[in-house]
């Protein structure tokens, strides 16, 4: 017997020997939680039919959801009575309405919160935890106190330029949750397309909802279209479902009922709203239209009509009603705007749009209401109780936060998400710009120019998606993620507790999360290449992607790498002559996807000889020239201005088109590989001598371009040609090279 005893107590030590332990997953929750400690030599394993349990009224919602997720997600999970439950929900006393928080222990897994929204937000940080399209989870032990950081967390979209049916506006707000986002900003009307039914004026929709056609790409002048009719909206019963489903998931609805510009649709639907005899057509291009409504009190009664419906379909405290780019033009010729601005005492046609902003806001306010609207708004007088979302810069918000107005943060050089997010050669076609993933995640909403007494203004962030280069489902993900998991840590985590380096750790497993949900994200290309001269004779190169399990690809020939290709496994080394070389990269993930190819020519440099010039003033000679222009090819003719510029940008006053010649010389302090760059919207572009460096052109938002060039010490020509096609204007240039940070160009170094 004794030696039985022995032979079982030795083949348990030898099964226990080769039995794995269970793989416990590291915490990857995003947006980070404010307090987190985990003890990861101790697991709690979830089986495959977890209990879930909760005497709370107030966690009934959370729970079913989660019950819902993992029943979607093949988990045999079950509600139950008893409190010894896998998963247990915890009214506790004391918390904020948007607290949880979350402990693994030997008993389970336990949330707790006050309120219905912390419970929900304690149930998303749940759904993280656990690996996709796998029924069992080894938990570490950990104790999470957490709350956001900021009230409003938003996210934007815009369907009027191109329309998108229930189910992805579901899915939208679906990964809104997922990252606690609480605020859908809907951009519901527009020049290009009326998508909301208003039963008063069925119209709007009959007419306004379609347009003949839409350009082609970027086919400006001449226009180009299409040729293809387009249009839909939602129906108010489509609306009521879109509302309820989004309370369900803790997302307020703010809709966006544009006024008084971009209202061209709705003048197409009801001309005698228009300041002009019309007749008005929706739009089929992108941009700003001079017609805008007419300030009678006709429209302020279509106006207040439309707004008390839209009112009874979406019931927050906000309502977005635009307020930009609406030009003045046809209110400088229209009697009836003229005779509003006599009656009313006001000065100017800016004045007029206050008035008539503070018009709908007093009939909001009476209805309960609060205005909101973009930083336009603020021109000619800000509405009393408005407050201002802050979109071309900051200054806009600062402006209204220390004018005690409440700011949502939404500057475009980081919160708009139709920028360009890689290099744009290797993207679809967007409207300009340039936002990483790593910007969008640095970005700060309480600017660092407003005083700490008046951050209480600043009631968060949101990213604008607007869709004229966004023509299905499919691109608005690409566009939007990953950028949105990054802005949710903004929002959400206090930035003593963010980390840079950990987010990018974490998104491997937040890519799974996104593979599991069918989204369609933006896969990040190899990084590492550039346009590379060196003056050595050989060059290491050291490629990288942010995925686990993903492959690069690479070819040496120009060819188009694929699964085929070269795999990268260790640093290229390149024997470098006066012929360029062509390296190409893929990401390929362990699902497959891929990235978009990008390349980099390598090749040794020659150096450029200096010049010797007879006398050098300070500064650059620079013209400015009046007039139209789409290159920086056509900027030519009779300067408007000349002057001697001591910085590349642009001068104080400007026109509203209008091209920019500055040429003379750069001093650089040592022989070198040379990096420059411009900053633009719109083109520009960069020559040292007869070498074009630095290509911005073109029509576009504010982007950035670089390209190199070796330069002997000394003085070398340079050419600056730019120009502003109207809307938002701006230049800056840049240098890098031998001992010497990117910068921008100082004085010091320019002559003529």
């Amino acid at each position: 017997m004794k030696k039985f005893l022995s032979l079982f107590a030795l083949a348990l030590l030898i099964f226990s020997c080769n039995t794995p332990k269970p793989q416990v997953i590291e915490p990857a929750i995003v947006p980070q939680p404010q307090h987190m400690e985990v003890a990861m030599n101790k697991h709690f394993t979830l089986n495959s039919q977890p209990n879930l349990h909760t005497s709370s009224p107030k966690a009934q919602g959370a729970l079913r959801f989660l019950s819902d997720f993992m029943k979607a997600a093949n988990w045999e999970c079950q509600e139950t009575k008893r409190d010894m439950a896998e998963i247990r929900f915890e009214e506790t006393d004391g918390l904020a309405d948007e607290a949880y928080e979350l402990s693994v222990n030997a008993t389970g897994i336990h949330v707790r919160a006050s309120h219905e929204k912390g419970f929900f937000y304690g149930v998303q940080s749940v759904i993280q935890l656990l690996p996709p399209g796998k029924q069992i989870a080894t938990l570490p032990y950990m104790e999470i106190k957490d709350e956001p950081r900021f009230a409003w967390r938003g996210l934007h979209l815009d369907v009027g330029r191109h329309f998108f049916p229930v189910d992805f506006i579901k899915k939208y707000i679906d990964l809104m949750a997922l990252y606690k986002f609480n605020t859908f900003h809907w951009h519901l009307t527009e020049d290009q397309g009326w998508r909301i039914e208003i039963k008063k004026y069925p119209k709007l929709t009959e007419i306004g909802s379609q347009r003949k056609e839409t350009i082609l790409e970027k086919n400006f002048d001449p226009y180009v279209g299409d040729g293809k009719p387009y249009g839909g909206f939602y129906t108010q019963e489509e609306i009521k479902e879109v509302v309820a489903y989004a309370k369900e998931r803790q997302v307020t609805i703010v809709p966006e009922i544009e006024m008084p510009g971009h209202s061209l649709a709705a003048l197409a639907a009801y001309p005698e709203l228009g300041c002009g005899p019309g007749p008005y057509e929706v739009g089929t291009k992108w941009g700003v239209y001079d017609d805008i409504y007419c300030p009678s009190e006709l429209t302020f009664e279509f106006l207040e009509n439309v707004l008390t419906e839209v009112m009874e379909l979406f019931p927050g405290k906000y309502i977005h009603v635009g307020g930009d780019e609406a030009p003045k033009t046809v209110w400088k010729k229209s009697k009836v705007a003229q005779n509003v601005i006599r009656r009313e005492g006001l000065k100017d046609e800016y004045e007029l749009q206050s008035y008539f902003i503070q018009r709908i806001e007093k009939f909001l306010n009476a209805n309960g209401r609060q205005l909101i609207g973009w930083d336009e708004i603020l021109e000619g007088g800000l509405a009393p109780g408005a407050a201002v979302m802050s979109w071309r810069g900051e200054a806009g918000g600062i402006e209204a936060a220390e004018a005690e107005h409440y700011v949502v943060m939404s500057p475009n050089a980081d919160m708009y998400f139709d920028h360009y997010q890689a290099e744009p050669s290797t993207e679809p076609l967007a409207i300009g710009g340039y936002t990483t993933l790593e910007s969008v995640y640095h970005y700060e909403p309480v600017p660092a120019a407003l005083d700490e007494a008046h951050h209480q203004y600043v009631l968060g962030a949101q990213a604008n998606v607007w869709t004229e280069y966004m023509k299905t489902s499919d691109h608005v993900e690409y566009m939007v993620y990953p950028r949105a998991i990054a802005l949710a840590e903004v929002v959400w985590t206090n930035p003593s507790n963010k980390d840079w380096d950990h987010f990018q750790k974490k998104m491997s497993h937040q890519y799974k999360l996104l593979d599991a949900r069918n989204v369609n994200y933006h896969i990040s290309a190899p990084q590492g290449l550039k346009q590379g001269l060196t003056l050595s004779n050989e060059l290491e190169i050291r490629l990288n992607a942010p995925y686990e399990e993903a492959t690069i690809y690479y070819t040496l020939d120009g060819s188009e790498p694929d699964e085929n290709a070269l795999e990268y496994k260790k640093p290229i080394m390149l024997n470098l002559t006066n012929e360029a070389i062509e390296v190409k990269a893929v990401t390929v993930t362990a699902e497959g996807r891929k990235s978009a190819v990008v390349s980099g020519n390598y090749k040794k440099a020659q150096l450029r000889e200096a010049v010797k010039p007879l006398k050098v003033d300070r500064g650059l000679q620079a013209e400015l020239i009046e007039g139209s222009f789409q290159r920086t090819s056509q900027v030519k003719g009779s300067s408007t201005i000349s002057y001697v510029a001591e910085t590349i940008g642009l001068p104080a006053e400007i026109p509203t088109q209008f091209g920019l010649i500055m040429q003379g010389f750069i001093n650089v302090p040592q022989d070198g590989v040379y990096t420059f760059y411009t900053s633009s919207d719109d083109g520009s572009i960069l020559s040292i001598g007869d070498q074009v460096v630095v290509n911005n052109d073109g029509l576009h938002g504010a982007q950035e371009r670089s390209g190199e060039i070796a330069l002997k010490a000394g003085y070398h020509p340079i050419l600056i040609k730019y120009f502003e096609a109207g809307g938002g204007e701006s230049l800056k240039a840049f240098i890098a090279g031998p001992d010497m940070q990117k910068q921008e160009i100082a004085s010091t170094l320019l002559g003529h």
